[in-house]
């Protein structure tokens, strides 16, 4: 009956670990410990830790991806970085490339490349997803298939050639319509059909 007991402890204990993780924003953290009195003694006493200027969790360690997203709620990871963590290229990037409408205001950060996207087209294929206990907001396949051929004559062509090998070995398991959606309503959308029916079907 002890072992019992003990076993459902450590299994809450390890449930409590993975959804009590949480990433704040200065306001978050405040408001999570009462006041700033109290955010102070939580930290002198390791319950949260400063991740960087304006970042806080409750756990030590992490992810840089994460902590980025957290610091830029509003912006979505697109580029080299969401082709890497859809599993599309092996490559890791240098930098995060993220979005941000046409109107935003410049974001001073070494780690990032901010990339102005139209206001009408910054929301389309917008998805949340849970990763290392935060939230990240990324463009989704569909997507990040219309920004290659966008993109074809800004990237490497080696690294082109291979993400466009890894959409046509997964090109069932995409959502079709959303594509020829996504298309119709970016600039040269001819260009971009044409080349979805050339080099990718």
């Amino acid at each position: 009956m002890k072992m019992i007991a003990i076993t459902l402890m450590q299994k809450k204990e390890k449930k409590c670990t993975e959804v009590c993780k949480m990433l704040l924003s200065f306001n978050e953290a405040v408001k999570e410990y009462g006041n700033q009195y109290q955010l102070s003694q939580a930290l002198a006493q390791q319950k949260v830790y400063k991740i960087e200027e304006g970042i806080y969790s409750t756990d030590q360690y992490v992810s840089e991806v994460v902590t980025v997203m957290k610091k830029y709620p509003k912006a979505v990871l697109t580029g080299e970085y969401a082709f890497y963590f859809h599993g599309l290229t092996d490559i890791v990037p240098e930098i995060y490339d993220i979005a941000t409408p046409s109107k935003s205001a410049r974001l001073k950060d070494a780690r990032i490349r901010q990339i102005y996207v139209r206001e009408d087209i910054f929301p389309l294929g917008i998805e949340e997803r849970n990763v290392a206990g935060g939230i990240i907001r990324i463009y989704d396949k569909e997507r990040m298939l219309i920004e290659l051929l966008r993109n074809k004559n800004a990237m490497p062509y080696d690294l082109y050639k291979e993400i466009l090998l890894h959409y046509r070995q997964i090109i069932t398991e995409l959502q079709l319509w959303r594509i020829q959606e996504y298309a119709a309503v970016f600039p040269k959308s001819k260009m971009i059909s044409k080349a979805l029916d050339e080099e990718v079907m």
